[in-house]
């Protein structure tokens, strides 16, 4: 098991969190620029090495009603994998110049599975197209087919 220290030492090598101190010597971190209204990423992480990673959005780790894992038996390896894919899914996905090539000024809906990777939804030329980086993926006729297709694939919309 990690020490408290170890554990604080991974954690803060994430430039993107922010260091929230709270009663009883726990830490919290945050994630301000989160796409969702969960910015805890690492809650009350305690002396004793107890503590807590949001992971509600990832596939693979059993949660408790909150989405969060209980990191206290983590290997450093465990706590960085679970850390950075839970920063990856909550945060803010930059266009890139591919992406704007195809997007364009149409709506676009992004969907994110457990792994990270994302799919772009757009509605072009009447029929709802699904991106996988500049390939198209799928396209369906409704929304609903869409929807139901990366529902299936095990894609949340981010």
């Amino acid at each position: 098991m990690l020490t408290f220290n170890e554990k604080l030492a991974i954690i803060e090598s994430y430039p993107e969190l922010e260091r929230k101190d709270v009663s009883l010597k726990r830490v919290n971190f945050q994630l301000p620029e989160s796409i969702s209204d969960k910015k805890n990423i690492v809650y009350h992480l305690h002396p004793n090495g107890n503590g807590f990673v949001y992971a509600g959005h990832l596939d693979h780790y059993d949660t408790d009603e909150k989405g969060m894992v209980n990191i206290r038996d983590f290997s450093a390896e465990q706590l960085r994998s679970i850390l950075t894919k839970s920063i990856a899914a909550l945060s803010p996905l930059e266009k890139s110049t591919n992406e704007e090539a195809i997007i364009g000024e149409l709506q676009e809906e992004r969907w994110v599975d457990g792994e990270g990777n994302v799919l772009i939804l757009l509605y072009e030329n009447e029929v709802w197209n699904i991106y996988f980086g500049l390939n198209l993926e799928e396209s369906f006729d409704t929304y609903e087919e869409a929807i139901a297709f990366m529902q299936e694939e095990g894609f949340k919309q981010g």
